[in-house]
């Protein structure tokens, strides 16, 4: 019954609320109280009790009440923070304010005019002494200090220490919170033990933190971007639980065990408290990483070095493969952890707490990333992460290393290493991927690219994959079908001629793959430019429903069969769900820097200047329409078709000229005629016997000078800032489902949709 008296009531003073023509004073303590003293119900409870509309009408027919109550809701968390939660009924106002907040701040930051509310200077709560410099400060400053503090107030969130209900305010305020970091790990030996109503009441004021955060939700992405002021001031030395609580959040997830002694089912028998509460730790964390730290080295660096093994343990539970069906408990954060373990990548970079430095001798993470790559809403992060690897040299010389390990990957079977691995994936994610991963073959490309010049004996199953790519792109309907399309069969050949240049000593299977080949190579070097050749391309795609699925059906796979190969696998989507919008990726040019690496190993940054990538290729001028003109169209649309392609022709003429096919051409050259002379001389009908030939031949003194080593490294950028801001958003929007903190609420940095 008491339960019941308290969603009455409380439901009876949300009506009062919304019926009120007239302002409430804050001064009516009776009447306010009613929302948290006393109040014993769930944050779904306060949900279900104070509807969406409810919170609209009152935002725009009593304004000043809405701005009352977040008000005296905020001065109720700090006064009970300051005193520091001594007793049960406080700590349960406590949790009635942090749901209620939870519920009225996504409404208060979907309507612009209330947006700087919370920013605005009100009387500083809990002073009363006029005279003090700091009697006025934003709203939001107070909330945020208040959740911090109460994220380490001891017997709410954190164990006593010894603490007497006789303990005053002073000690509270007191406290080191180093002392009181919530789980063992970096810069704290001590494992508190658990307990799930501390852990409880942090999830609730995670959420409320996330909540304030997320102000970013209601911007549309074409706005302006300016650093997120909630998140600036809670990452801020204002904020003395800054470090402790980073460390604390950093510790629970990785500290997280959802395996435990690893007896089958064990997760159906026993609830998981922690579980909840590493989520939102996860999602504050990388809500947090996104400020820019100007000292982050001071901060972040000296625990990264530890961090690599619990990514790599957490990230291999989702895909943990059991003989009992669903007996161990799978996380579902694993996106959240993809985007941390990216922003430990992208936010380390300084010697010595270089965290890439210590991945490599983890190639586990290397597997785990591409079996990612199969999975629907990963591809994107996870190309993004490989592709800020593949800057690194050491990232291609460890790729040489022996792929031993078999796990669950719908790929062609070969023996090889783990650069074959990659090659392979890369090819299935191409060929039978979604055509919406158009967009990523130029990143997929340019990681190959970068490890090229270090792969020293690809299989010949990834050397075949990789002609069959040239053999698809180099078509002519399909460089003829986009302006930037011919950017693929370039970095193709640049791969090629990394290797040949540098690696080709053990790389015999590319060599025999070229040579077989050959007719590729010349046939690119004599793509026909003419108009009549350039109209009939065009003419072949226009009598192609889809682009993407012509060009691998009606292309001959080299490695025979391989070409049939069922489609690539994705998890299942249930209807009915909800799903976010991803904004577009930014073009690769945009996403790297492109840097020259000398003799002893440095890189010297260069200027994009290769007309092939430059913004010209983007012109519409270039494009041609994808449909006939029907019989109704007139001369002088017929004549603007004519135009387009004439310019087309041009277009092509200027790329044409630079494609880099020397190497390879005085490759063919020299060894097309020994390998031929051999074969008749001994009969030979078994390649075996040609790939012995080759392992042993030499190009030395044969080829043109070395080119240099151009290494595409990952370049941070407003449209990859906007990109992961979007992705990160709609990842804690949906997986914030109970209560539902955002649902229904005008969201503008992305779109929801209903699968």
């Amino acid at each position: 019954m008491g339960n019941s008296d308290s969603k009455l009531n409380f439901r009876k003073a949300v009506i009062q609320l919304t019926t009120k023509t007239q302002p409430v004073e804050a001064s009516e303590d009776v009447f306010w109280d009613q929302f948290w003293t006393d109040v014993n119900l769930t944050a779904q409870d306060m949900f279900a009790l104070v509807p969406a509309a409810e919170i609209r009408a009152v935002r725009e027919e009593s304004p000043s009440n809405l701005a009352t109550l977040c008000y005296k809701a905020v001065e109720r968390l700090v006064l009970n923070a300051d005193s520091g939660c001594v007793c049960e009924r406080d700590r349960q106002t406590v949790l009635s304010c942090i749901r209620l907040l939870t519920r009225i701040l996504p409404y208060i930051f979907e309507d612009p005019d209330w947006r700087g509310f919370f920013w605005s200077t009100v009387p500083k709560v809990g002073k009363t002494d006029e005279s003090d410099d700091e009697c006025t400060r934003p709203l939001a400053e107070s909330l945020l200090t208040a959740i911090s503090d109460l994220l380490f107030c001891p017997d709410f969130t954190v164990e006593s220490h010894g603490r007497t209900s006789a303990d005053g305010p002073s000690d509270i305020q007191s406290i080191d919170s180093c002392e009181f970091i919530w789980e063992a790990g970096v810069g704290f030996a001590q494992s508190p033990p658990l307990n799930h109503t501390h852990d409880s009441s942090r999830a609730e004021l995670l959420k409320l933190l996330l909540t304030c955060f997320s102000e970013e939700m209601y911007q549309s992405p074409s706005d302006t971007h300016t650093p997120n002021p909630w998140v600036s001031f809670f990452c801020s030395r204002e904020n003395r639980h800054a470090l402790p609580l980073f460390t604390s959040l950093l510790n629970v997830v990785c500290a997280y065990d959802p395996v435990g002694y690893g007896i089958p089912y064990n997760h159906l028998m026993f609830s998981d408290q922690r579980g909840m509460l590493a989520e939102l730790a996860l999602q504050t964390l990388i809500v947090s990483l996104e400020q820019e730290l100007v000292d982050h080295s001071n901060t972040i660096s000296p625990c990264i070095s530890e961090m690599h093994v619990f990514c790599i343990r957490l990230l291999n539970n989702p895909l943990l493969q059991t003989y009992l069906p669903h007996s161990c408990k799978k996380i579902q954060f694993h996106q959240e952890l993809l985007v941390l373990f990216w922003k430990l990548c992208d936010l380390n970079k300084v010697p010595p707490y270089h965290f890439i430095f210590y991945l490599f001798s983890y190639l586990t993470i290397i597997i785990l990333i591409l079996q990612f790559l199969s999975r629907v809403g990963l591809v994107h992060i996870c190309v993004f992460i490989l592709l800020l690897l593949s800057g690194e040299r050491n990232f291609g010389v460890r790729l040489n290393k022996p792929y031993s390990v078999r796990v669950p990957m719908d790929i062609s079977v070969f023996a090889g290493t783990h650069a074959d691995l990659l090659i392979v994936v890369f090819h299935k994610i191409i060929t039978s991927g979604h055509q919406r991963l158009q967009p990523l073959y130029d990143c997929l490309l340019t990681i190959i690219v970068n490890v090229s010049p270090y792969l020293k004996s690809l299989s010949m199953v990834a050397a075949n994959k990789l002609l069959h790519l040239l053999e698809v792109f180099s078509s002519p309907w399909f460089l003829f079908c986009s302006p930037v399309n011919h950017h693929l069969v370039f970095f193709l050949l640049e791969v090629f001629n990394n290797i040949i240049q540098y690696q080709f000593d053990g790389n015999f299977n590319l060599v025999y793959g070229i040579i077989r080949k050959r007719n590729l190579f010349h046939q690119l070097a004599n793509l026909p430019t003419d108009v009549s050749s350039i109209q009939k391309a065009l003419q072949r795609k226009r009598r192609s429903n889809s682009t993407h699925n012509a060009v691998f059906m009606e292309t001959n796979n080299p490695c025979n069969t391989a070409c049939s190969e069922a489609p690539y696998k994705t998890t299942p989507v249930q209807t009915g769900t909800l799903n976010a919008s991803l904004k577009a990726m930014p073009r690769i040019d945009k996403l790297t820097e492109t840097s020259q690496v000398s003799e002893d190993g440095t890189t010297l940054s260069l200027q994009q200047s290769d007309s092939t990538h430059s913004q010209s290729d983007h012109s519409s001028e270039t494009r041609v329409r994808d449909t006939e003109p029907t019989s109704g169209e007139d001369e002088e649309v017929q004549h603007h078709l004519m135009t387009l392609t004439f310019n087309l022709q041009y277009f092509v003429l200027s790329w044409k000229s630079k494609l880099p096919l020397q190497t390879i051409m005085r490759l063919l050259q020299v060894l097309v005629p020994q390998v031929e002379k051999i074969c008749i001389d001994k009969g030979l009908t078994d390649e075996s016997e040609i790939l012995k030939f080759l392992q042993h031949g030499t190009l030395v003194g044969l080829l043109p000078v070395p080119h240099p080593i151009l290494i595409r490294k990952y370049q941070a950028n407003e449209g990859t800032a906007l990109w992961f801001r979007t992705y990160m958003w709609g990842i804690i929007y949906l997986r914030n489902e109970d209560p539902p903190v955002w649902y229904d609420t005008d969201v503008k940095l992305f779109e929801i949709q209903r699968i």
